[in-house]
C-alpha cells in the first residue's frame, strides 16, 4: 500500500471519528494554490480545519511531528483563502488528527487521537 492510499484510509477514519464527536464535516480535501486541507468541519462555535496525519504503528515518532511550521503555514493560507469565500460567525481553529492503523493491517485502526488547537496564527 503506498502513502497516498495509507492517507486516505486515514481520512476516513478521521472523518468517521469526528462524526462520532458531533462534528459536521463541510468539506473534504479542500485544495487551491496553496495546499490542502484534509477535513473542514464545524462543531461548538468551531469552525475546525482538519489535517489528518496518518501511519503505521511502527513508525518511530508521532504522526503530529510531520506537521511542521512550513507545513502549518500552508494550511493556515488555504484556510484564509476558504474563509475569504465563506462568511461565517464561527471561530477558526486548527486540529490535527493522528490516525495509527496496525502494521500488516491497514485497514485496522490501532489509535485515532485529536490534538485541538494543534497550532494557532
Amino acid at each position: 500500500m503506498n502513502s497516498r492510499e495509507l492517507g486516505a484510509l486515514g481520512e476516513r477514519a478521521a472523518a468517521r471519528y469526528l462524526r462520532k464527536k458531533g462534528y459536521r464535516l463541510t468539506a473534504v480535501n479542500f485544495t487551491c494554490r496553496f495546499g490542502e486541507i484534509d477535513l473542514i468541519a464545524e462543531k461548538d462555535g468551531f469552525l475546525v480545519f482538519v489535517e489528518v496525519k496518518t501511519r503505521t504503528e511502527d513508525t518511530p515518532y508521532a504522526p503530529r511531528e510531520a506537521v511542521g511550521p512550513a507545513k502549518q503555514r500552508r494550511i493556515i493560507l488555504t484556510a484564509e483563502l476558504y474563509l475569504s469565500g465563506c462568511r461565517t460567525p464561527l471561530q477558526p481553529r486548527f486540529d490535527v488528527v493522528e490516525v495509527v492503523l496496525q502494521k500488516g493491517n491497514p485497514n485496522k485502526v490501532v489509535r485515532i487521537e485529536q490534538i485541538e488547537n494543534a497550532f494557532t496564527l
